[in-house]
């Protein structure tokens, strides 16, 4: 039985790091783990379907946590499935599941439904809280940099829409939408 490692982030901020340490301190060599790097909603991973390529019979598939492997329950027990079908285990190290057997594997379905249960748990309050920060006037994105008395400066002195653009660095339809929101203000 060869062991075979599995680690993902769902940003590039976050660091893979811990991922590869736990599967190397349970066995698996570095140079079978495979990882991957962005959101946990697409199952056609790069790091995953090279996993898929080099798995064969009998072999062992180790993962930290079982949020790492599927984005959700439907995905999760589909990969299962996939891996089951090719008589290849997956041991998730945090949660001490295994599939193999039976009991592992419904054990494995019912929290993989847990987990999917506080996802969308933790999506509705996120959603809630930014709701309620707009209702008290949090303003969301990127803080503006533009120099907006220097736009409307050269605007006054005669210079248009493209020159203004170049002087400032920024795009014509920027400089339109600044003009409209102080002729909106002026009213």
């Amino acid at each position: 039985m060869r062991k075979f490692g599995y680690a993902r982030v769902s940003t590039s901020q976050q660091s893979l790091k811990l991922q590869k340490q736990a599967l190397e301190a349970e066995g698996v060599k570095p140079s079978r783990i495979f990882s991957d790097v962005g959101s946990r909603s697409n199952m056609d991973r790069e790091g995953l379907n090279l996993l898929r390529v080099k798995v064969e019979e009998g072999d062992l598939v180790l993962i930290t946590r079982l949020d790492r492997l599927g984005s959700d329950t439907a995905d999760m027990i589909k990969l299962i499935k996939e891996f089951d079908k090719s008589g290849i285990a997956i041991r998730f190290i945090k949660e001490g599941l295994s599939t193999e057997g039976t009991m592992g594997k419904m054990v494995v379905t019912i929290l993989s439904a847990v987990a999917d249960a506080e996802r969308e748990r933790i999506l509705e309050r996120t959603n809630e809280g930014r709701l309620d920060a707009m209702e008290k006037g949090v303003k969301f994105g990127r803080k503006r940099s533009i120099d907006r008395s220097k736009l409307l400066q050269l605007h006054n002195d005669g210079i248009g829409a493209t020159g203004i653009a170049n002087e400032l660095g920024i795009g014509r339809s920027t400089v339109y939408k600044i003009l409209d929101e102080e002729k909106q203000n002026k009213t």
